[in-house]
């Protein structure tokens, strides 16, 4: 008699065990969305001290343009907070997206749980040894490229506007120093570290996106939208 070693047989589960997977599903779920709406806190703080600066800064002739560079600092340690709570908050999301895409995925299209990929088995291993699945780096350039980078073009366009034209035009480069000029430290310096500060972030931005997580994998937009097609005929 020959023998073949079929290997182990594939995971079925019961009905119980289907319910605590839902549930399972609902609790990641629910950690990735207190996550998002910690992201949205320090977005919004963000976008409201920048609002702040911005008052303080144009409110009067002889008002300093210096409201708009300590808001400049303060929305940095913002994003350096808010690329910390991304990594969390993409890693509840990964496991919910994963019970969406392996589990509740092959019931909608009538297969029954599949097991064949050995989704379960990594999904296992990700809850015994749990990790971050994208680095600070990457997390803070994707915060930048989404949000912060159109708060940070706000306070630039303000600040050089601020500059030039507030109260009045300027007269030639010698006004532009001394308008830059924040108490001991000369203009020139003051815009060298603006630059230099900005410059940076720029480089953040296009280094992290040529390295980050999906890259080559942006989603094509349908020419038609069947979800939202179907969505008005049950409507």
């Amino acid at each position: 008699m020959i023998e073949t070693d079929q290997g182990p047989a594939a995971p079925s589960f019961n009905a119980a065990e289907v319910g605590a997977l839902a549930h399972l599903y609902r609790g990641e779920l629910y950690r990735s969305t207190v996550w998002r709406t910690r992201l949205d806190a320090t977005t919004n703080w963000a976008v409201v001290s920048t609002g702040l600066a911005l008052s303080l800064t144009f409110s009067d002739r002889s008002a300093s343009p210096l409201p708009l560079v300590l808001v400049g600092l303060l929305v940095t340690v913002f994003l350096c907070i808010e690329a910390r709570r991304y990594r969390f908050f993409d890693f509840w999301r990964v496991r919910a997206h994963i019970l969406e895409t392996q589990f509740f995925g092959p019931i909608l299209l009538g297969r029954g749980i599949q097991t064949d990929n050995g989704w379960n088995q990594v999904l296992y291993e990700d809850y015994v040894r749990p990790r971050l699945h994208i680095t600070y780096a990457d997390a803070l350039g994707r915060r930048l490229r989404k949000n912060y980078s159109w708060i940070f073009l706000i306070q630039v366009f303000s600040y050089v506007g601020k500059l030039l034209i507030h109260p009045d035009p300027i007269a030639g480069i010698p006004e532009l120093w001394e308008r830059a000029t924040i108490g001991p430290v000369p203009g020139q310096i003051v815009l060298l570290c603006g630059l230099t500060f900005h410059g940076a972030w720029i480089v953040t931005a296009f280094v992290t996106a040529k390295g980050g997580r999906g890259r080559g994998l942006a989603r094509r937009r349908p020419q038609e939208d069947r979800v939202l097609d179907l969505a008005r005929q049950t409507a």
